[in-house]
């Protein structure tokens, strides 16, 4: 499990971290959150779905149908897809709010064993002087940005909720007797975006909805890929994703 820790002189300044060399860090994570910034690529290599986190719905990438697995990641750590979310390439480092502010703080994963100490090789979190490292800084912006890609999506898919186009995915492994349903995973009903009133659909174009829900959409023809995905594994594919009715 990772043990974020905010990055500090006091903490960190006599110790150095390393780039990760494969995925295994992100072998459990069924789900990972996306910013705006990516989403046209991501739909392109995955499914996408709407997750209900405290009352809202949040966009993510779907990596798995069971819990604790993420199907993009093989067993050495490679991974098998052709997007790598964003979140993921700014591992080791994340960034958090301090308790009742705005204000994010650069953290980093003491449990990722790419924390080591100052004469054990890697990059710098601090220089000479105390301020932070000229490779630390670009990392920070990076995950700043992704931050601002996050909240740039919550107006258009509160939208998509307000408008009640966004409503539970139906999706079962297996067919007939054997099928099992998953649940938990949203997505934009077609039929019920195209049936919205002239005035809504303008609403819903003008804080950029439609371009999103259209994402979504076209993502859920990835479903398929986690056949596929098993195969590389090496491992008995998963039951087949029964076909539904619209």
């Amino acid at each position: 499990m990772a043990k974020l820790v905010p990055v500090t002189r006091e903490q960190f300044g006599g110790k150095r971290w390393l780039r990760f060399e494969n995925y295994r860090f992100a072998s459990h994570d069924p789900v990972v959150p996306l910013a705006a910034s990516e989403i046209a690529r991501a739909a392109l290599a995955m499914p996408l779905a709407f997750l209900q986190l405290e009352g809202r719905y949040t966009l993510v990438a779907v990596q798995s149908l069971l819990p604790q697995q993420n199907m993009f990641v093989a067993a050495d750590g490679r991974w098998l897809g052709f997007y790598v979310p964003a979140l993921y390439r700014g591992y080791p480092f994340r960034l958090l709010r301090k308790p009742d502010s705005d204000e994010l703080v650069l953290c980093v994963d003491e449990e990722s064993g790419l924390v080591v100490d100052g004469t054990a090789g890697g990059e710098e979190f601090f220089d000479k002087d105390g301020n932070a490292s000229a490779v630390l800084k670009p990392a920070f912006e990076f995950l700043v940005q992704f931050e601002r890609g996050r909240k740039a999506m919550e107006q258009p898919v509160a939208a998509l909720a307000e408008a009640g186009v966004i409503q539970p995915w139906q999706i079962k492994l297996g067919t007939d007797k054997d099928a099992k349903p998953i649940t938990g995973l949203y997505a934009v009903n077609e039929p019920a975006l195209t049936a919205l009133p002239d005035e809504a659909f303008l609403k819903l174009r003008k804080v950029a909805a439609l371009t999103l829900a259209d994402a979504q959409m076209v993502s859920m023809g990835n479903l398929g890929l986690f056949e596929r995905l098993a195969k590389l594994h090496g491992q008995p594919a998963p039951p087949s994703v029964a076909a539904l009715p619209e």
